[in-house]
């Protein structure tokens, strides 16, 4: 069973950065990407991109580049996002998600990033 787990809540003031942990398990690490999505009540949805555990390889939405990077350790099966230059409009649930070879999708519980001074 594919299985997702991040990390607990955050909460960061202005100007700082955060790092999302997803451990993964129930499947092999490097056969599926593994996509980073946030959701705002305001915003919606938003895709924020993914990373190739197999080599690292990345992509970002235009919109976030410069300010978040994917990285992903085989080791312990696990991919991160770290986000700098945090702003209150980053307030939002984090979620890390795969898809499969029968195109299911499996997530992340979400983790609350809240920015406020």
């Amino acid at each position: 069973e594919v299985q997702l787990v991040q990390s607990g809540d955050e909460l960061r003031t202005p100007g700082a950065s955060v790092k999302i942990s997803c451990e993964t398990s129930g499947y092999t690490f490097t056969d599926y990407y593994i996509d980073w999505v946030r959701h705002d009540p305001g915003q919606g949805l938003e895709w924020m991109g993914q990373i190739d555990p197999e080599d690292g390889s990345t992509k970002y939405a235009q919109k976030f580049q410069g300010r978040v990077t994917f990285t992903a350790d085989a080791s312990t099966r696990t991919a991160y996002v770290h986000l700098n230059s945090l702003k209150p409009e980053d307030t939002a649930v984090y979620y890390c998600n795969v898809e499969d070879i029968y195109t299911r999708r499996f997530w992340g519980r979400g983790t609350q990033v809240t920015v406020s001074s």
